[in-house]
Order: C-alpha cells, then sequence, then structure tokens
C-alpha cells in the first residue's frame, strides 16, 4: 500500500516551523508496511490543499494530513475537507464532553472559539484525539482514506499510535505487504570507496532488494530494504553478507544514534562516563543525556570554553597552555583525564579546538579539533580536520568523539573475551 503525507501551514512554507512529523510518520508508516511515496507541504490556502489532495489521491491508496486544525480563522483544513468530501459540520457531543473535560481547571480557554472545535464533518469516523481539542477525522474517498491530525508534534504522535495506526492496521491488514528494514553503520571510508567495494554485492541481490547509502558528518548508514519481496529469513542472510562486506568498517549493525550505542555498551558492563568540551560547548552532554536512562552511565561534564575554566576546574597548567597552545593533544589529555578523576567515571572524553569562523592560523587553521579518550587503561589523543563551518565543525566533533569511544570500548572487550 502506498500513502502521501500533505502538512499544512504558512508556518513550514516560510522557515519559521520545521517540518519533523513526517519523518516521524514515514517510520510508523513502513513499521506497519505501508509504503511512502510523497510528502507535500501546503499553505493555510483553500486551492492550495484541493490541488494537493487531488494530486495524492491520484497516486496513493492512504492520505495522512496534519494541520490547521485549530479553532482560529486561519486554521481552515476542517472546513475544506467538508467541501471536498461533500459533507457539513454537526455537533458531536463525545467531543463537546471531552473538550469540556480537558479544559476543566482552565474555563478561560472555553469561549465561542474553542466551541468551534466540536463541530465535525457529519461523514467522517471521528476518533479521540486524548491529548488536544481537535478531533482526528478519517475520511473514505472510495477505497481509498484520508486521515486528518493536528500539526503540533506531540499531539500527532500520540494520535498516530494509539489511534491512526490501529485504525489503518484494522483496514489494510489483508492488503498490506510487509516492508523491511535493516541498517548498518560505517566509518573510516569514503562514500565512493565504499560503493566500489560493495559493487559485487549490489550487483548479485536480487530485484526486490535495495541498497543505500546515507552519509552524514563521517557516518555512512547502509539501509538495506525490501518492499514484500523477501521473507525475514532470507532478509536476515543478504544483511549477513552485507556486514561480511564491511566489518572493517562497521560502527554498529543498528540504526540506533551513537550515543545510544555506547550508553549501551556501558550499561552492558555497569560502567560510566564524563566529558570535558571547549569547542563543542556541550553539545556532546547533551547527546549522552538526551535518551531516558542515561543517567545510568553519563555523570556529567564540564564546559571549560575559556581557558580559565580549563586552568581552575580542570587542572591544566597555564604554562601548557602557554607553550602548545589550548587545542593541543597536551592539554585534551589532561582536560579528559581531570575530568574523569574529579567526576570518578571508567571513562571520559575531552574535546579542543577552534569552530571559527575566527581563530584560526597557518598551522591550525579552523576545523581543527583535538579529542582525547580517557579509559582505565589509559588516555589517547587524535587530532581531526572537519571542515570550515562552525556547526559542521561541532556535530562532526561530536561524532569522532563518540566513535572513538565506541571503538575503544569493543576493543577492551574482545580482548577480555580472547
Amino acid at each position: 500500500m502506498r500513502a502521501e503525507i500533505i502538512t499544512i501551514g504558512d508556518e513550514l512554507l516560510i522557515g519559521q516551523v520545521v517540518d519533523t512529523n513526517s519523518a516521524w510518520m514515514a517510520e510508523q508508516l513502513n513499521e506497519i508496511g505501508i509504503e511512502l511515496y510523497q510528502i507535500t507541504s501546503v499553505h493555510d490556502q483553500r486551492e492550495h490543499i484541493v490541488a494537493a489532495l487531488d494530486e495524492a489521491f491520484s497516486r496513493a491508496d492512504i492520505v495522512l494530513t496534519t494541520g490547521g486544525l485549530g479553532p482560529t480563522n486561519d486554521d481552515i483544513t476542517k472546513h475544506v475537507l467538508c467541501e471536498y468530501f461533500d459533507t457539513h459540520l454537526i455537533e458531536d457531543q463525545r467531543v463537546r464532553a471531552h473538550i469540556m473535560d480537558l479544559y476543566r481547571e482552565r474555563p478561560d480557554v472555553l469561549n465561542k472559539l474553542t466551541a468551534t472545535q466540536w463541530l465535525v464533518p457529519e461523514s467522517a469516523e471521528i476518533l479521540e484525539n486524548r491529548v488536544g481539542s481537535a478531533p482526528l477525522m478519517v475520511f473514505h474517498h472510495g477505497p481509498q482514506i484520508l486521515a486528518s491530525m493536528p500539526g503540533v508534534p506531540y499531539e500527532m504522535k500520540i494520535a498516530m499510535t494509539e489511534q491512526i495506526l490501529p485504525y489503518l492496521s484494522r483496514q489494510l491488514s489483508a492488503v498490506s505487504h510487509h516492508i523491511l528494514h535493516r541498517t548498518l553503520q560505517v566509518t573510516g571510508i569514503p562514500e565512493s570507496s565504499l560503493a566500489i567495494l560493495l559493487e559485487e554485492y549490489e550487483a548479485s541481490m536480487p530485484s526486490g532488494l535495495h541498497l543505500a547509502y546515507l552519509p552524514k558528518d563521517g557516518i555512512i548508514r547502509l539501509r538495506l530494504s525490501s518492499y514484500g519481496d523477501l521473507t525475514e529469513e532470507e532478509m536476515a542472510l543478504w544483511f549477513e553478507k552485507l556486514q561480511s562486506q564491511v566489518r572493517d568498517y562497521m560502527i554498529a549493525d543498528t540504526d540506533d544514534p551513537l550515543e545510544v550505542i555506547l550508553g549501551n555498551l556501558l550499561k552492558a558492563k555497569g560502567q560510566t562516563i564524563a566529558t570535558a568540551e571547549s569547542c563543542t560547548g556541550g553539545k556532546l552532554a547533551s547527546l549522552l543525556n538526551k535518551h531516558a536512562g542515561s543517567s545510568a552511565f553519563y555523570w556529567g561534564s564540564i564546559i571549560s570554553y575559556d581557558n580559565s575554566v580549563k586552568e581552575h576546574l580542570l587542572g591544566v597548567p597555564a604554562e601548557l597552555i602557554n607553550t602548545h597552545g589550548v587545542v593541543s593533544e597536551e592539554v585534551v589529555r589532561v582536560m579528559a583525564e581531570s575530568v574523569r578523576k574529579q567526576l570518578n567515571t571508567d571513562y571520559s572524553i575531552a574535546t579542543s579546538g577552534i569552530a571559527g569562523p575566527s581563530g584560526g592560523t597557518v598551522n591550525k587553521p579552523v576545523g581543527t579539533v583535538w579529542i582525547a579518550w580517557a579509559t582505565p587503561h589509559g588516555t589517547t589523543a587524535e587530532c581531526f580536520h572537519l571542515g570550515k563551518l562552525r556547526e559542521q565543525i561541532t556535530d562532526r566533533a561530536c561524532v569522532k568523539a563518540l566513535v572513538g569511544m565506541i571503538q575503544k570500548l569493543k576493543v577492551e572487550r574482545m580482548k577480555v573475551e580472547s
């Protein structure tokens, strides 16, 4: 089965709001065997919405819309859908009761505009929006289906998880085919070289199997996909073959974020980590505590952006900075060892670099970053040159820092096991 997503709202088209909904929705649809064909963003404008609906229904079995369901005058999705499906609004007592209960503690929200939320299209199936006032609406367009949801991300995710995905699964279980994805991550090899390495593998793949290269910040994700042509067992065999081809470069056999992979390795042994950051300014710390359960392995960070903080909190000698410079192996080693000792962790990572746009020299141009990893078995450091753009440099530095730590942990575990 094929689906399309239409996101509705002027804010999406002027860059005021970034559409994060569609990527999440696409992932969820794939998991239940529905292939996403296209994503379209449109203005809060009747003609634009209608044209997008016509185009989507010309290609897709399922159309999902988000946005434009609020109570204000610029929220016109519900009215356009009424017109499109030749129906009219009626009062829904269940929706009314839900809204009254939702705002019981906030009576000031209940006004004439809020009251329009319990008006729903007569021909639509109305599903509960547990956390919001805009009802979820499902329309049938012959054999095709349209589901309309709010654009607020947390409302949309709950709506999809609790209502829309189960609804689609029930409606389409007899006809939807099984989509399979397997992803691994490699590093330390250019994309072109990787493609050459995999030439014979790709040439031998059956017609229903597809390999995608997804590079970002020094990591290349290899995604193997089958759209209903392979069994789970056949996919597993092809994925094993892929792993054997790239084993020297493989950092993970899953699509998990690097910080999750590192966290799982640490949690498996009851070990901990801390960070000392200069050029990354807390970005590495933010990644490490991003996911639930990170307190089991991540102790904290010292963000030592100014040299005085490096000296007073991390004990980096002033003469070391004066002799070698703050962006140096000598300084970053002390940073890593000091934060590991002060926070009493098993491991630590330290970063120091020139993120620019100014501050570079001939010997240390913008993009120069030193990273150190302190472990129970010693400290190592490496210098990287990570580009010219500030955000690119700090993002890549975080990737290098996490990859380096993952690799060191795996090497340690292999030595112990052998």
